[in-house]
């Protein structure tokens, strides 16, 4: 397992990134919008954000529409490839067959 994001494992962020890495290229979603697709609180959403954020994973903007602030999230070419490798890992983990030998 030593293979694993360990950032982006945790499963919340693991969510979050499927989520961003499955928008269109330069999309970006509205933190709203994507709390409520998590059926997160904001506080937990919003911590794991700035984790993956720290980790350079993802971008938060902060913006006004009209007078009212909007937070907008987009994933980082370096979260896509993080993203990726991982889901590529976990792959490799599933298709595994490890042979035990003979048990008694």
């Amino acid at each position: 397992m030593d293979d694993l994001n360990q950032t982006i494992h945790q499963p919340v962020r693991l969510r979050i990134m499927a989520a961003l890495t499955g928008l269109d290229s330069g999309s970006r979603v509205d933190f709203t919008a994507l709390r409520d697709f998590l059926e997160a609180t904001d506080g937990n959403l919003g911590s794991h954000l700035r984790t993956l954020e720290t980790a350079g994973h993802i971008t938060v903007e902060k913006a006004f529409v009209g007078r009212k602030p909007r937070t907008y999230i987009s994933v980082t070419a370096l979260g896509q490839q993080a993203f990726a490798e991982h889901v590529a890992t976990l792959a490799t983990i599933l298709q595994s067959r490890p042979e035990f030998g003979e048990s008694t």
